[in-house]
Formats: structure tokens, C-alpha cells, sequence
């Protein structure tokens, strides 16, 4: 059927999904993580056993849901996630957590109470931008999203494997969507599974570009209102939910498995 105005009235327009029980939601999560774990595998964001990606449990909110020890983000489905509680014990799962991805992502978890997901990965472009102690800079729209909206941790100080670390770290995430770990790589947040991944490839894929523009040249900045309009516009949440969609719709089409 078509509107007065010419436009259909019954266009389907994506938006988050609710939920009638706590069970379809963590469900729900779970097949979200998996999906994103399956989707860095296919780009390429691990590196052996570094990297995860966490998702809060809707009911135990001091738990979170996690890849386990050792296995590829490439093989990982919905049944082999693991639920670890705040002591860093796996609670349901057959495998045991990274102590890493514990370290960071309880002390995240606990700073703050919005973030459903964080995601860390050892990838390429990342890292290399962690190492000259940059920012992601406003030199593309799509950089746009992380403008005034993500800090820096400058030190780096080992393999992290004790929460102080995780706390200092939190510390420099404070209220961003993503922060640079110096020699290390990025960490992005988000009230949702999908905008977290999201903020992750999107994070990367800016640091590459500003790799390869600062090798190849002088850089231009967009302005600073033109900057922050347009990190308002790609960088909410929702615009991050929407942009994990269709690769959400293409691995699962491409790897169901990840489901079982």
C-alpha cells in the first residue's frame, strides 16, 4: 500500500528487538556474540589465543558471557560460550575463561553499568595505532563516530592479568565508546552486542585508513562542528546496532552452525 506522499506505509524499518522473558533475551545475546566472535574470525581480528568479546547476562548482571580459553573466534557457536561470575569462575560452560579477558572486562563491566558488551582483539591496524600514541583522528566521515567519544590509555604495562590493570584501564574508557591501549590495540563498549562489534571493526577500519593517509600525506581535518554533528548522527547507539546488521545477516547465512 502507498501513502499519500507517494512513500509506502508499510516499509519494514530494523530497530533492537524487545523481549518477553529474561530467557529470550540472554538467548538473544548469546547468538549476537557468537555471530560477532564468527565475524572477527572472518576479518581476521585474531591473533592465537588474544582477543574477546563479552556480553552481560541480562538477570546475573555481575556474570557475563565469554569466549572460552583457546578456542578460534572462527569455530566458536552459541553452545560453547561461557558464563563466568565476578570471582572469574566459569559457572556454566565446559571450558575455562581467559584470565585476561576476565581481568579487563569484570573491571569494565563494573565501571559501568550501561555497557552490555566490550570487545577486545589483537587486530592489525589497531595495534599499529596504539604504538604512536595517536587518537583516531576526524579525517573521515566514518571516523566521525569516535570524535570527543574515546580516550587513550597510555601506558602499557605488561600482559594484563590483575584487575588493578582491568581498573585503570576502565579508568581511561571512562564514559567513551572505545579506548586505544597503548602497545596493545582498541577496546569499544556498547549497550548492545551489535553496536560493540560494530564500534570494533568501525574502530579499526578508521585506523587503517589513518595509517595509509598520514603514510601517504598531510591530512585534512573536518572542522570541529561539522566533526561532532556527524559523530551525533554515526556515532549513537542505534546507528551502531543498525551498521551490525547485515554483516549479522551474512555470516549467519554464510556459517548457521554458529546458532547451535
Amino acid at each position: 500500500m502507498w501513502c499519500a506522499n507517494g512513500m509506502a506505509d508499510n516499509l519494514i524499518f530494523r530497530l533492537p528487538p524487545s523481549f518477553e522473558t529474561v530467557e529470550e533475551e540472554r538467548q538473544h545475546r548469546k547468538e549476537r556474540l557468537a555471530a560477532a566472535f564468527r565475524i572477527f574470525g572472518w576479518f581476521g581480528y585474531e591473533e592465537g589465543v588474544a582477543g574477546h568479546i563479552t556480553a552481560r547476562d541480562p538477570e546475573l548482571t555481575d556474570h557475563f558471557w565469554v569466549n572460552p580459553f583457546g578456542i578460534p573466534f572462527s569455530h566458536i557457536r552459541v553452545s560453547d560460550l561461557i558464563l563466568v561470575n565476578s570471582n572469574g569462575e566459569t559457572v556454566e560452560g565446559r571450558y575455562p575463561v581467559n584470565p585476561t579477558a576476565f581481568a579487563i572486562h569484570s573491571q569494565v563491566h563494573q565501571a559501568r553499568p550501561d555497557v552490555i558488551t566490550a570487545a577486545h582483539s589483537h587486530a592489525v591496524h589497531g595495534r599499529a595505532l596504539s604504538t604512536i600514541g595517536q587518537l583516531i583522528e576526524p579525517i573521515t566521515q566514518d571516523s566521525c563516530a569516535f570524535y570527543e567519544d574515546h580516550g587513550l590509555f597510555p601506558g602499557f604495562g605488561g600482559v594484563v592479568l590483575d584487575l588493578d590493570e582491568g581498573k585503570r584501564i576502565a579508568a581511561a574508557l571512562g564514559g567513551y565508546k572505545a579506548v586505544i591501549l597503548a602497545n596493545h590495540g582498541l577496546l569499544t563498549v556498547a549497550d548492545s552486542v551489535d553496536a560493540a562489534a560494530y564500534w570494533f571493526i568501525a574502530a579499526e577500519r578508521s585506523a587503517q585508513v589513518q595509517l595509509l593517509a598520514k603514510a601517504a600525506g598531510t591530512v585534512t581535518h573536518i572542522p570541529h562542528d561539522e566533526a561532532k554533528l556527524t559523530c551525533q548522527l554515526n556515532g549513537n547507539p542505534l546507528t551502531g546496532w543498525l551498521n551490525f546488521q547485515p554483516l549479522y545477516d551474512r555470516i549467519v547465512r554464510r556459517e548457521p552452525d554458529l546458532l547451535d
